[in-house]
């Protein structure tokens, strides 16, 4: 199923991976956040979350392109990465 080359398939896999990433490392960090007795509950930043995320798409973007030399799937990828940095920094600008 995921040996097609196509754009659906791409943007589909470009969208909901970052999600399926950011969802792990938010249970993981909400769940077994470090403490420190001093400063109280230290946990990772939103914002940085939101970049491993999206960064996770990535790894997808060099198997598709480079390996299967799919390049319609990973175009589709390389879309909804850029839509994703462009509402990442859109929502952590700060006027």
């Amino acid at each position: 199923m995921l040996k097609k080359d196509n754009w659906a398939l791409g943007i589909a896999m470009g969208v909901l991976l970052p999600l399926v990433i950011y969802g792990l490392i938010f249970f993981f960090v909400s769940r077994y956040g470090v403490v420190d007795e001093i400063r109280g509950i230290y946990m990772m930043k939103q914002s940085t979350m939101q970049l491993i995320g999206i960064f996770s798409n990535l790894f997808t973007f060099r198997y598709y392109m480079v390996n299967l030399k799919f390049d319609k799937t990973g175009r589709g990828i390389l879309l909804a990465t850029f839509i994703y940095a462009g509402v990442f920094f859109y929502l952590n600008l700060n006027f």
